[in-house]
């Protein structure tokens, strides 16, 4: 595979004439004809719509020259309500669902001059680690196609990897943008908590729940944050905080920054090759002229537990509207009928019921209980109290970390990629990959994942930057700087065309 496109070259090109808006999306979509068949990373294609759009942009250019992202294809996660176009969480709860509104984002994107190709293959309501919960079938990872993307914006990043589009959008809970970039090889950015609008997100955790970038450069994902962040009348915790020109920011300099490393927490459960293209980074980061300092972060080893106690009580609130009542899937009464089905309230019950069972998939359903149960009135202040107070504790963590460094420097996950259905059976074992990225979201702080190597195996590694509140500004500087000196951005896999997955 050559080199992919990046958002620059190919909004330059359409700007400049070179190219036309028309003859990129038919690339595009060419290009995900091909390939999509063995990486399953799509739900849904919108070709004549996108086809349409680019042609509406060639008809009348003088209007489109000046957007940001004139032009360009890109992929939308799908739990991002896109008006007329099916939008199902990758569940059959909501396999028909086509919401009559776009998500704010969306209409950002759209305000900016981008084409949608369609709508990626995710985790079921974004709970996962792997893509593999999805009830449409998992992504394949580009990178070896027998391997997990990364959860639960595995189709997203599978399509920046695989050359598909040079940008598309996922939501990050516990690390689901990060995560899944560390392990396709692209960049993946979760913007501090309210920095961007969430109206038009299909709801997991509300307070943890972040829309950002995954691309194939630290620029593109800085062009992308500047068009959909800012304050939304339509959502009452984005932020009002100013935006800045985030890619006019990356200026190679890092002189003086200052890169904390918590080694404590890096000693245990770390891959040996992870550990050493960490410490590699670590070093061109200093090469650059950045210091690195020791930081503590004495709570994250608590981040996990918090993390599915916080998670898994809002996931059970937000999907209670799932009922079979107000839109949806409705299950049916076929089959043998109990005892009290002819009567009013017990029908109205088992109707619920198998709704339920049958419209959520397990995963959704073991969260929905563990939920259920730390928000009972017996247990809710031995658990959701307590994890809400060292939630609190984390964060000071963090603020008096940044007493001392300008960005934390992590491992995006402890591990590469591992093999599909290797961590299906050990829902605790899965659970542990979030690591280093859930304090993140817990804290509500900005975090950037750039690839930093790969394996013997040939299998991506990611790093993880996390910054100060609203300051995406210098951390998406120092992650720049960093990208400038190494050529892993660059790294493409090769995907067979005619190999058929089975999905």
């Amino acid at each position: 595979m050559s080199q992919p496109e990046t958002i620059r070259e190919i909004r330059d090109a359409v700007r400049g004439r070179v190219r036309s808006a028309s003859d990129v999306c038919r690339v595009a979509l060419d290009r995900l004809e091909a390939v999509d068949p063995s990486l399953h990373a799509f739900n849904t294609v919108t070709r004549a719509q996108a086809l349409d759009r680019a042609a509406e942009i060639d008809r009348d250019f003088d209007r489109w020259r000046d957007r940001p992202l004139v032009g360009v294809p890109i992929a939308l996660k799908d739990n991002l309500c896109t008006k007329g176009v099916r939008t199902t969480a990758s569940s059959r709860m909501l396999e028909t669902y086509i919401p009559p509104y776009d998500a704010t984002v969306v209409s950002r994107l759209d305000a900016a001059g981008a084409i949608v190709l369609g709508k990626t293959n995710c985790d079921e309501f974004s709970m996962g680690s792997s893509n593999e919960n999805s009830a449409f079938g998992p992504v394949h990872n580009p990178w070896a196609l027998d391997r997990i993307p990364g959860g639960t914006s595995g189709g997203s990043a599978a399509t920046v990897a695989a050359g598909i589009t040079p940008l598309a959008f996922g939501s990050d809970t516990g690390g689901s943008i990060r995560q899944p970039a560390a392990m396709c090889g692209v960049v993946g950015l979760k913007p501090t908590y309210g920095r961007v609008s969430r109206y038009g997100l299909i709801a997991f955790g509300s307070s943890l729940d972040q829309i950002g970038p995954l691309a194939r450069t630290v620029h593109d994902a800085a062009i992308a944050l500047g068009v959909i962040a800012g304050a939304d009348p339509s959502d009452a915790t984005s932020a009002p905080e100013p935006v800045a020109d985030y890619a006019a920011a990356l200026t190679g300099d890092v002189r003086g920054t200052r890169v904390g490393v918590p080694r404590r927490l890096l000693e245990q459960g770390v891959d040996p090759q992870v550990a050493r293209a960490f410490n590699a980074s670590l070093h061109a980061l200093a090469a650059r002229g950045a210091a690195l300092v020791d930081i503590e972060l004495p709570h994250a080893k608590y981040a996990t537990a918090v993390y599915y106690l916080v998670a898994t009580a809002e996931a059970s609130s937000n999907l209670a509207r799932y009922d079979g009542v107000r839109y949806g899937f409705r299950a049916t009464f076929g089959g043998p009928a109990g005892p009290h089905d002819a009567a009013g309230q017990d029908a109205l019950r088992t109707m619920y019921a198998r709704t339920r069972e049958n419209g959520f998939g397990a995963e959704v359903k073991r969260r929905i209980m563990l939920g259920t149960y730390v928000l009972s009135a017996g247990y809710y202040e031995a658990y959701y109290l307590k994890a809400q107070q060292v939630r609190t504790l984390i964060l000071r963590d963090y603020a008096q970390a940044f007493e001392l460094a300008d960005v934390v420097a992590m491992p995006t996950s402890p591990t590469a990629a591992f093999k599909l259905g290797e961590r299906v059976a050990d829902p605790l074992q899965m659970y542990l990959a979030d690591v280093f990225t859930v304090s993140a979201n817990l804290a509500g702080l900005p975090a950037v994942s750039v690839p930093c190597g790969f394996t013997t195996d040939r299998l991506p590694i990611g790093l993880q930057l996390t910054g100060k509140r609203f300051d995406e500004t210098t951390l998406l500087r120092i992650a720049d700087a960093y990208e400038r000196d190494t050529d892993w951005w660059q790294k493409v896999p090769e995907i067979p065309h005619s190999l058929e997955v089975s999905k």
